[in-house]
């Protein structure tokens, strides 16, 4: 009988759980997220019509959304699971489907006005490019689900390169080949390294390399002055450079906390166990070490 009671009552509780409703969402954050899905998906539209650069703009416009819509939350204190759910869905269209597909346009469009359509090991190359970029995103914004947290103190930093700076790096430079072609025919080239830079980043994204938040940890808040000084000149290289400001930021973004992970685990590291192989202590072991070998072998 006890049981059959447990049995009972724990079926009444799962019929409970079942019933449960989501009754409340923040209308404003929600809709703006949903603009960030939508901005991805019309990417893929004129990306599939060959308009690549205005579908890299639709991308960067995602970006902004994706940049307000949690911000605005935590501002209104109305954060919330399904918020977060809500825009992973979104960042998967925006920040990994249509810059995968953005990529797969370009190139086969570059290869047959190069004449070569018919490479089938370059499709295949090309294809299995974008369907790893689009594999490690849904792994990392997957990742992100269960590992974050809504306190606003835990978003300092992230763990892998967040998605949409992935993004922008192949974004970045689509739009800069296509800005450009007409004035500069060697960016024609630089269209080639899109695959690559596509399974670099994929790799970051999966990875335990901390990234910083630029936003919540050099702009807000009282900083000091030389902050002010660094970034009214990157201001001013924006405004310089213009369209190659956007390939410096993100390529810049991604490759530095990989190069300063590669420096301390790395270069550091060894030079640190040079540096104890070459103390007083550890040479005067060693020479003791080696001189009764020797003795052992004259016994």
């Amino acid at each position: 009988m006890p049981r059959l009671k447990t049995q009972a009552a724990g079926k009444s509780l799962l019929r409970r759980v079942r019933r449960q409703r989501l009754k409340y969402v923040t209308i404003l954050p929600s809709l703006i997220t949903i603009l960030n899905g939508v901005c991805g998906f019309a990417a893929v539209i004129f990306a599939s019509k060959d308009a690549f650069a205005l579908a890299g703009y639709m991308i960067l416009l995602a970006m902004l959304a994706d940049m307000l819509d949690g911000r605005l939350a935590r501002r209104v204190k109305s954060t919330s699971s399904f918020g977060g759910q809500l825009d992973s869905l979104c960042d998967i269209i925006s920040f990994g489907v249509a810059p995968a597909f953005l990529m797969l346009k370009v190139l086969e469009y570059e290869l047959e006005s190069a004449g070569f359509a018919d490479e089938s090991f370059l499709q295949r190359f090309i294809w299995l490019t974008a369907a790893v970029y689009i594999s490690c995103a849904a792994i990392r914004l997957a990742r992100f689900n269960v590992e974050n947290e809504e306190d606003e103190s835990a978003h300092m930093s992230f763990i892998g390169l967040p998605t949409p700076a992935a993004a922008g790096v192949i974004v970045s430079l689509v739009i800069f080949h296509q800005e450009t072609l007409s004035t500069l025919n060697v960016i024609v080239y630089a269209i080639y390294a899109l695959p690559f830079l596509a399974l670099g980043v994929a790799v970051l994204m999966v990875s335990r390399i901390r990234y910083p938040h630029i936003l919540n940890q050099y702009l807000r808040g009282k900083k000091p002055f030389e902050h002010l000084i660094w970034a009214l000149l990157f201001l001013a290289l924006i405004i310089w450079s213009k369209l190659a400001a956007l390939v410096l930021i993100f390529c810049g973004f991604a490759a530095s906390s990989f190069v300063k992970w590669l420096y301390y685990k790395v270069i550091r590291n060894k030079g640190n166990l040079v540096s104890a192989a070459q103390h007083p202590a550890v040479m005067a072991a060693n020479e003791a070490q080696i001189t009764g070998q020797d003795d052992s072998r004259i016994d």
